[in-house]
């Protein structure tokens, strides 16, 4: 087994090994996991129920992640987009006051347009149309919403009506662990330390389950459970021809542009910082042994 794995994703030829790559998959992992949380939380807005959100989250984040992994042989991990969630919740659902499950339609029609996008091409040439400052631009953008959800989430920052954001109350203890976390993950990263991310998590949740600042699990069933959320409340649930009748262009055309620059720029940026991607002449390639997974 362990020689097919190996053989299988290239390990050797790549310069890693098994252990390396369960270390770095489960910090991956860690670093995705705020997702089980927060996404579910901000589509309950809208009306989902939440367990059915965080079983959506799960399952398409874990198929979605495996079969990159199996398909593209890339270290990529997959899972729903922050950002177009809050558009769908709060825009769509919201402001539009459509239910979820026409808004749900809407999706499913930008997932087919995308689909449509990337089996003609089309992609690549909307992408080079574009600027390259834009395309850095974007990838910057989501990575400066994500950090505001995880600095609001961890108390350091915090609502204001005057400034709309503020910093939070730095004496508190939760907050304080969480500035001593960052600081001790960056200086790990800056110490280029393998898996600094998840040594840092594991350290500063430790430290706040020995100060009361973090709940200890008391039982096996705080670790695992068996009551695994269903899907059944949401699934197969979207409204296609209401979204269609509707006339949601706009709001089609709204996801549908989200997810390509969501999804391209992010990978642009990811590919960039890990070195597994080719620049030649100032476009970008990511190849999958002698096939181009996509050429900008």
């Amino acid at each position: 087994m362990k020689e097919f794995i190996s053989s299988y994703f290239k390990l050797d030829s790549k310069g890693s090994s098994i252990s390396t790559e369960l270390l770095a998959g489960l910090t991956t992992f860690m670093a995705m996991a705020y997702i089980i949380f927060v996404n579910p939380s901000i589509l309950e807005a809208s009306g989902i129920p939440r367990e059915a959100a965080i079983a959506a989250t799960i399952w398409s984040a874990g198929l979605c992640s495996i079969a990159m992994g199996l398909c593209s042989n890339l270290p990529i991990g997959v899972a729903p987009g922050m950002g177009m969630n809050a558009f769908f919740a709060f825009y769509v659902c919201g402001t539009m006051g459509l239910s979820w499950q026409t808004a749900l339609g809407a999706v499913f029609v930008s997932g087919v347009v995308f689909l449509i996008l990337t089996v003609t091409k089309l992609r690549v040439l909307i992408i080079e149309a574009v600027p390259d400052s834009i395309k850095a631009a974007v990838v910057v953008g989501i990575g400066m919403f994500l950090s505001i959800i995880g600095l609001s989430s961890a108390g350091i920052i915090v609502k204001s009506d005057a400034t709309m954001v503020t910093l939070g109350h730095i004496g508190d203890a939760k907050v304080l662990l969480s500035i001593i976390g960052m600081l001790f993950i960056a200086v790990l990263l800056a110490y280029k330390v393998k898996g600094a991310l998840i040594y840092g998590i594991l350290a500063i949740t430790i430290v706040g389950m020995i100060f009361g600042v973090a709940p200890h699990p008391k039982g096996i069933s705080d670790v695992f459970s068996l009551n695994i959320p269903s899907l059944a409340d949401t699934f197969m649930q979207m409204d296609i021809l209401g979204a269609i009748n509707y006339g949601l262009v706009t709001v089609i055309f709204t996801f549908t542009i989200v997810e390509l620059f969501d999804n391209l720029c992010t990978l642009i940026g990811v590919t960039r910082a890990s070195g597994i991607n080719e620049e030649k002449d100032g476009s970008v390639q990511i190849n999958v042994g002698s096939t181009i997974l996509y050429s900008i």
